[in-house]
């Protein structure tokens, strides 16, 4: 199938399909698409990591699919930075635990480079996307509320409260907000928010009656201060509780696309009935992903520690690796570790290599949706041709046998005798052997550890005959030998039988030339490896 085939029948991945059922949403309302805003909010009480980032990638991915059926759209990077502080995240200063409750714009930066924590946080999430070369409209939240553009919304929403507030109960189960209005107002003696309860609104004077009271904030108590006063809503010293404020912004910058993770579904849905109802705003369409686990099943949270951060990804990958990780899928839970960097890098070497191969997939549907996702991970950019690929664990196993003073030449040599390489090396490939350095030399690297894969009965006969065979090979022409003889005498073809020796060395379907590699890296290495991971691969007939 031609590439011209390909696009006729579309990209065929889920950002085109989100795409087009948006515009089909879109047109039934009778809206304007004269421009498409998506958006993704970001809490700013901690550093943005790879899960948080990865909302506003997704966004912008379908920004981009938009865009591919010829609509202008914008991505909206929306940072929460008038939230409270809820909890001191994990390897923050102690002394963070004084302005729980108050607005992290509101709170000194601890590491003293920027105005507050909230502007701190908020330059880690534009500095993520800057890394990742997307572009985005930001907008903080302390100075939206400041300038008033959501001050028709909170309005109507006061106006709304009795309603709102029944409606909360109906959808979530919370009760609270049958009695208690739903906007928290800053304290004006003790500066938190939270704590305000609003017991009335007055829409003549635009203003709401609070006391600040003692609240669960996090997982504590946070004592109030007793104040008792009055807070005009227009002034942006308080703001709408996550139960309304969604609505109010997507009505306010009129957002047409927005995922969610499942964690805020409840929220999500009564924000989706305000807009609707009480803002007449049809709420964006959108898209519900799992959240990502740690290796031990546990969320990635700031709060628990265990986040990748986009710059800790970036010092040993590709910004193409997390676009890649993003783009692939929506649904379903995946644990991700930097562990897994060599899997994307390598999975993107192949999305690539295929896309500027002469092979098609016979499945028109499956090769348009490989072919899309490539161009949505180059952002829409494909170079004329590809980068030299060879495999991640490769140049890390190499990086780490590597003189320090000479990692790079001794890299290139090495894939040059492996006839990997001809000529001299491009800044990709020295870039690249730098981040495999990175990850292989970092403590508790498992960058070498490969998940052993499937074997037939006749693959993992013949990996095993090979393997022995090596020890007594006299030279690289030696080994080669040996590998073919492996292939005859158990009836299995070189397609078959490569790819099994350098999944099980490598966790690749291809690599050096197995002549020089086993001669360098050593016979007995090599196949006592081979052995042992052949001997415990899975197998099926």
């Amino acid at each position: 199938m031609s590439s011209q085939d390909a696009r006729v029948i579309g990209r065929g991945t889920w950002l085109d399909r989100v795409a087009s059922e948006l515009l089909e949403r879109e047109k039934t309302l009778g809206r304007s698409t004269s421009l498409l805003r998506v958006e993704s909010g970001l809490g700013a009480s901690g550093i943005p990591h790879i899960g948080s980032v990865g909302d506003a990638i997704r966004s912008y991915g379908v920004k981009l699919a938009l865009e591919t059926l010829g609509y202008r759209s914008e991505l909206i990077a929306y940072s929460d930075d008038l939230d409270g502080l809820r909890k001191v995240p994990s390897g923050f200063p102690a002394s963070l635990k004084e302005y729980i409750a108050h607005p992290v714009t509101r709170i000194p930066d601890p590491f003293g480079c920027h105005k507050s924590y909230g502007d701190h946080m908020g330059s880690l999430l534009r500095e993520a996307l800057d890394d990742l070369d997307i572009p985005y409209t930001f907008k903080s939240g302390a100075e939206v509320y400041k300038s008033g553009l959501l001050n028709p919304q909170i309005k109507k929403i006061l106006d709304n409260a009795e309603l709102v507030g029944r409606m909360i109960k109906e959808i979530t189960g919370q009760e609270k907000y049958q009695t208690v209005l739903p906007y928290t107002p800053i304290c004006q003696n003790c500066g938190r928010l939270y704590t305000t309860v609003v017991s009335s609104y007055d829409p003549v004077a635009q203003t709401v009656h609070y006391k600040c009271e003692s609240a669960e904030v996090g997982h504590g108590i946070v004592v109030g201060c007793g104040h008792e006063g009055d807070r005009k809503v227009t002034e942006g010293e308080g703001k709408l509780i996550w139960k309304s404020e969604f609505a109010a912004r997507w009505a306010a910058l009129d957002i047409r696309f927005e995922a969610y993770g499942k964690d805020i579904a409840e929220s999500v849905k009564i924000n989706d009935w305000i807009s609707e109802n009480v803002l007449g705003h049809p709420p964006p369409f959108h898209v519900r992903y799992e959240m990502f686990q740690d290796k031990g099943g546990r969320k990635v949270s700031k709060s628990v520690g265990n986040v990748i951060t986009i710059r800790d990804w970036l010092t040993y990958a590709s910004p193409e690796s997390v676009r890649l990780l993003m783009f692939k899928r929506i649904v379903g839970a995946r644990n991700i570790s930097v562990d897994d960097v060599p899997v994307y890098m390598d999975e993107f070497d192949e999305l690539e290599d295929h896309y500027f191969s002469k092979r098609k997939d016979a499945n028109a549907m499956k090769e348009a949706r490989l072919r899309g996702l490539y161009e949505y991970t180059m952002l829409l950019h494909v170079p004329a041709q590809p980068s030299f690929h060879a495999p991640y664990r490769l140049l890390a196993e190499l990086s780490a046998a590597a003189p320090e003073d000479g990692l790079e030449d001794y890299v290139v040599k090495r894939l040059t005798t492996y006839g990997m390489l001809k000529g001299a090396p491009t800044p990709e490939l020295l870039t690249r052997i730098r981040w495999t350095s990175a990850c292989a030399r970092r403590e508790g690297a498992k960058v070498l550890q490969v998940e052993t894969p499937e074997l037939t009965e006749k693959q993992a006969r013949a990996v095993l005959e090979f393997a022995s065979a090596i020890r007594g090979a006299k030279d690289a022409d030696g080994v080669q030998g040996a590998a073919f003889e492996a292939i005859r005498a158990n009836g299995i073809q070189p397609g078959e039988f490569f790819p099994a020796v350098y999944g099980l060395l490598l966790g690749a379907e291809r690599g050096p030339r197995l002549g020089p590699y086993v001669m360098d890296v050593g016979q007995d290495a090599v196949a006592t490896k081979l052995e042992k991971l052949a001997s415990s691969a899975g197998r099926h007939n």
